[in-house]
């Protein structure tokens, strides 16, 4: 009986294996990202990436993807002092520089149609920016010590999108939307929460079929 399971568990098993789909991606990616400081402004992040997808069946895979965003400058005013745990932030216009860079995996649900795929995902990772740093070393007068960028804290990113596809092997991802959550520490308000919004857009390739 053992037997006979095991033979049946490797016919049904092994066309799946082989009939498994990969696919690689590359992407525009756009960060609204909170700092979470009162009196400031969000701030914008442009760049790219790209990473894998690796299908399980056509409604569940793994996904692996890397984003990196280039330095890009930001001016904020401030027209009245604000206090904070790490000093004083005075009257003045500042102007800094931030770069990001992002790595997340996770599991992905796919709905696959002949033209459209729309999926959901959930993914975990880490992520590092100069922003606090380079904010704070820029702004704070009475604080306690200049900071040092090396934060790499955890990152969560929960959402989805839509792939319409060109051919067999090959999509456009035409918009992928994420709550995108960070935790550096915050050296101005002593917090750690950031909650986001990341968009991505487009291509992807896929190998092997289902």
């Amino acid at each position: 009986m053992r037997t006979h399971l095991a033979l049946v568990s490797a016919v049904l098993f092994v066309p799946a294996l082989f009939g498994q789909k990969a696919e690689v991606f590359g992407t525009y990616s756009y960060l609204q990202y909170n700092t979470t400081v009162t009196g400031f402004q969000s701030r914008a992040f442009n760049g790219g990436g790209g990473g894998f997808q690796y299908n399980f069946i056509p409604y569940l895979g793994f996904k692996g993807e890397f984003n990196g965003y280039g330095s890009t400058e930001w001016t904020q005013v401030v027209k009245a002092p604000i206090g904070t745990p790490a000093g004083i932030i005075p009257v003045g216009t500042y102007t800094t520089r931030a770069n990001m860079f992002t790595y997340m995996f996770g599991p992905v649900v796919n709905i696959p149609a002949k033209k459209v795929n729309v999926f959901g995902e959930i993914l975990f990772g880490g992520t590092h920016t100069s922003g606090y740093a380079d904010l704070y070393n820029s702004t704070v007068v009475g604080g306690k010590a200049s900071l040092n960028p090396s934060q790499h804290p955890f990152a969560m990113a929960f959402g989805g999108g839509v792939d319409v596809n060109v051919n067999k092997h090959v999509a456009l991802r035409l918009a992928q939307v994420d709550w995108f959550m960070t935790r550096f520490t915050n050296p101005f308000t002593q917090t750690n929460n950031q909650h986001n919004l990341r968009y991505q857009g487009g291509i992807v390739f896929k190998f092997g079929g289902m």
